[in-house]
């Protein structure tokens, strides 16, 4: 009897793994299909937008070495300013404490690339994809937007602003090498799954908005 009831318990458990599996591999390859066609890789073929978004990350990784993924998006941004793509950039990133602050390093980074200085803005709530995307629209008041990370995240980004309303695109930073993030892509398909409950489910907000943000229109 034992035998029999652990055994029944192993099935159910083992029909829960296997449904969740496939529902995060489904939300994966509904953000894929959906987003594709507007995430961008050449700058040339990049259609203009006032405001570039960069998503925030930290510039070294917990054991000391550069960020690949926060490096090329720096670059990526650079590419698109220095090219008249965008006009102005606007990093967002986590600055939940005083030790730790995606958007002041990534405005250093920026400057150090020669983007000048009244031509970056700064999002301090930015504290995951979700919030930096409403945020954008409700805070700053943009409609039409360039999203810049790697193009696996560019897809739920992209994804979450045209939900809420924002004309955006995206413009794919060169990608890392695949054993570098591995943890980060796995890490993306769950967060999909979670971004189409945010959108569709749960009715989730930003953990902050705030008062409106001025982006002078040039």
């Amino acid at each position: 009897m034992i035998r029999l009831f652990k055994s029944i318990w192993f099935r159910r458990i083992l029909r829960i793994g296997v449904a969740l599996v496939v529902i995060v591999l489904l939300a994966d390859r509904h953000v894929t299909h959906k987003t594709t066609a507007y995430c961008y890789s050449s700058v040339e073929e990049t259609p203009h937008a006032h405001v570039g978004v960069v998503l925030g990350t930290s510039p070294k990784l917990v054991d000391g070495r550069d960020n690949l993924y926060f490096k090329y998006r720096i670059d990526a941004a650079t590419r698109l300013f220095l090219k008249g793509k965008i006009d102005r950039i606007l990093v967002s990133g986590d600055n939940r404490t005083i030790y730790y602050n995606e958007p002041e390093e990534m405005r250093k980074a920026l400057l150090e690339n020669g983007v000048p200085p009244n031509r970056i803005h700064l999002d301090y709530a930015g504290l995951r994809t979700f919030d930096s995307m409403v945020r954008t629209k409700e805070v700053f008041q943009q409609d039409s937007v360039i999203v810049i990370s790697q193009a696996f995240h560019n897809q739920r980004a992209t994804y979450i602003a045209r939900a809420k309303g924002i004309h955006a695109i995206g413009f794919n930073a060169k990608d890392v090498p695949v054993g570098f993030g591995l943890k980060t892509r796995i890490r993306e398909a769950l967060a999909r799954t979670k971004m189409v409950l945010d959108v569709y489910v749960l009715g989730t907000e930003p953990r902050h908005l705030g008062p409106q943000e001025h982006i002078p229109a040039d």
